[in-house]
């Protein structure tokens, strides 16, 4: 038997006209290679990075474009040469719009970062395109500006052929997954933390990666001192500092 959990909206009391200024149908959106996270954005609080973490897990390598349903919400990606794009939105948030959006960043991710994503580490490119990531969610969350950029486009005849699954057909057996979203806290307020995370995070691989350098030039250096001390004659080099 598969084990989920419908996807549950918590709502927290406050002005309704703030919720409804700060509501967003685009709720979060992120760029992975596997399961390795290179950027994200979340418009409003939720546990989105854990589901997105189980759901990476599931989505096969080759290229692909899918819907998974459940409850209220839809989570929609497209896979290209193993570079996962992926947005979750408000279940009556159309299709056609959603995959607009993710054809966007996808193109503006590649132009920008081109084979570079294939090697990159966890967020390295978060600081700067999370910023991209914001600024097309709320595009495409604007129903006049999508009107314009659909009238541009044309309409997504490949639609039809975009599956829609129950998010079921990514849960093994006995794995929960929830999603808990809170639309009335902004993550707008909050966003110099995610780039005080991404760069606290950056600096930390900054210096793991120095470590690394340092213990292999030691490494390197405890070799060549072997091998010249074995040509002078041992540990004290005798025979080469005579010869001087």
């Amino acid at each position: 038997m598969f084990y989920y959990t419908a996807f549950f909206l918590q709502n927290i009391q406050g002005d309704a006209r703030q919720v409804r200024r700060t509501a967003m149908p685009i709720l979060y959106s992120v760029i992975a290679r596997g399961s390795t996270v290179l950027a994200k954005y979340a418009e409003c609080v939720g546990n989105f990075a854990e589901v997105t973490e189980q759901i990476f897990t599931k989505i096969p390598p080759e290229n692909n474009k899918l819907t998974y349903s459940h409850g209220a919400y839809l989570i929609h990606y497209i896979c290209e040469d193993r570079i996962t794009y992926m947005c979750i939105t408000d279940g009556d948030f159309e299709r056609s719009r959603a995959f607009m959006f993710l054809g966007e960043i996808k193109k503006r991710f590649i132009s920008t970062y081109g084979l570079t994503a294939a090697t990159a580490i966890a967020y390295a490119m978060n600081t700067e395109f999370s910023r991209i990531l914001a600024t097309e969610m709320r595009k495409f969350s604007d129903a006049v500006e999508y009107d314009s950029l659909s009238r541009v486009h044309g309409q997504i005849d490949e639609l039809k052929d975009i599956m829609v699954k129950n998010i079921e057909n990514v849960t093994a057996r006995g794995e929960r997954l929830e999603l808990l979203v809170n639309k009335t806290e902004n993550l707008r307020n909050t966003s110099v933390s995610f780039r005080h995370t991404s760069r606290n995070l950056a600096r930390e691989m900054f210096w793991k990666n120095i470590r690394m350098y340092v213990i292999l030039g030691a490494i390197i250096g405890f070799i060549i001192y072997v091998i010249v001390s074995m040509a002078c004659g041992g540990l004290a080099w005798q025979s080469c500092i005579r010869k001087q």
